[in-house]
């Protein structure tokens, strides 16, 4: 999927040049609010490209933070009007914001490293995997709300199916063992597993319990990597989700490195996925 097809990778590289400016001005955040009359805590969103800006107030940023190059400027209000359109997933209108802005970032991505110690990679998950986890989840969605959140997360394995996405997935062995579902739901999902993996743009790898202990053994994450634009980080956390950028994507990259040698090689875990499969088909 191309840049441009993401407001939300706009929104979020936006950001991150505004920040940067800013601080390199050395204007704080205070000043940067009152100047476009909005509070501190608004400024600190556009700069996580939570919300976008309109051409006035960031020429008058630019302008505080002394930036000078007319092609730059034009860059960055081109990429202000693109970030207001709306991704295909402003169709599920009951979708977390956090989740929206997964979505948007994952869809201008290239490649992506996914680590998960409990569950399969939702871009790996059958729908009625992916169904029994938001069922389960603390913000209680409605009915309604659990089907879009399903039909938005079968929408995003699109990428992976068209092949405009890579994925590497390392995966804790429990992840394997965990009845999500019940015995039915485990089996399709461990067969979905196995042929996602014959997939060319596909790797998987399990982490075998008895590796023992390891790195980032109990945070999960995913390293985005794009075609343009720097790397980025994203953890999902219950009270809020981290997105980090520079030297904590290079720090991720280093760890995801010793966590594909601690694994199996694809072709193990496949051994091991079709065994467990095996094991729970009635």
């Amino acid at each position: 999927m191309a840049l441009m097809e993401s407001p939300t990778f706009l929104r979020f590289q936006l950001g991150a040049q505004l920040k940067r400016a800013r601080e390199e001005a050395g204007v704080t955040v205070e000043q940067a609010a009152a100047l476009i009359e909005v509070s501190p805590s608004t400024l600190r969103r556009i700069e996580q490209g939570r919300v976008g800006l309109k051409g006035p107030a960031l020429n008058a940023l630019l302008d505080l933070y002394r930036v000078t190059d007319a092609e730059l400027r034009e860059t960055l209000l081109s990429m202000a009007r693109s970030g207001k359109q709306r991704g295909w997933w402003a169709k599920y209108g009951d979708l977390p914001n956090s989740y929206r802005q997964y979505i948007g970032l994952e869809s201008a991505a290239s490649e992506i490293h996914n680590f998960e110690t409990l569950v399969v990679p939702g871009l790996l998950q059958t729908a009625e995997y992916a169904r029994a986890i938001i069922s389960a989840d603390a913000s209680q969605p409605t009915p309604d709300g659990v089907a879009q959140r399903v039909a938005a997360r079968t929408e995003r394995q699109k990428l992976l199916n068209d092949g405009q996405l890579k994925l590497v997935a390392v995966i804790d062995e429990a992840v394997l063992h965990r009845q999500i579902g019940g015995p039915e739901v485990m089996v399709e999902q461990l067969t979905t597993l196995l042929e996602a993996q014959k997939r060319w743009n596909v790797t998987i790898q399990v982490i075998p319990f008895r590796e023992g202990a390891y790195a980032s053994m109990v945070s999960s994450f995913h390293i985005l990597g794009f075609a343009e634009g720097p790397g980025v980080v994203y953890i999902e956390g219950l009270t809020g989700d981290l997105y980090a950028e520079g030297e904590d994507v290079d720090r991720c990259a280093r760890v995801f490195s010793n966590l594909r040698a601690a694994a199996l090689s694809p072709t193990a875990s496949t051994t091991l996925i079709r065994k467990l499969r095996d094991k729970e088909t009635p």
